[in-house]
């Protein structure tokens, strides 16, 4: 069951799990969570799977949510929806996130400071407009060139 996953680690009675779980899967705008929640993740579509597992990360309370592409193999609107939740997250509870993507257009929507590695190492990183505009290392310039 889906609810199998989302609040581990904590000391809750198998009610208060479920209280919990619905609250979070309420939270990231899963439609009916009092019913989803008792649902095989199987039963989620896509865009439903990346926000449970949204939920689950948020379950722990983290100051930082590392989200590596998050939207990868969702369609444009579902893409969108995600990235907006995100952005709402990150704005209500203040937290920091990490995002690990190869797609140009979510950061340059997510972020304000970039990081690019080439083979495991770090070749460029700076403010969003200082690597897109100014960039420096030709694996960078081969990214914004494609």
């Amino acid at each position: 069951y889906l609810l199998d996953g989302l609040v581990p680690g904590r000391d809750y009675t198998s009610e208060e799990s479920k209280e919990r779980a619905v609250e979070l899967l309420g939270q990231v705008g899963i439609p009916d969570p009092e019913d989803r929640v008792d649902e095989y993740p199987g039963q989620f579509s896509g865009g439903m799977l990346q926000r449970a597992m949204i939920a689950q990360a948020l379950a722990g309370e983290p100051d930082v949510l590392i989200a590596d592409e998050p939207t990868t193999a969702l369609d444009v609107t579902i893409q969108a929806q995600i990235l907006n939740l995100l952005k709402e997250i990150q704005a209500e509870r203040g937290m920091s996130i990490v995002l690990i993507t190869h797609d140009l257009g979510v950061i340059a929507e997510m972020c304000d400071r970039v990081c690019v590695m080439y083979a495991g190492e770090v070749v460029e990183r700076g403010t969003l407009d200082s690597v897109f505009e100014d960039t420096v290392h030709p694996y960078t310039q081969g990214l914004l060139g494609s």
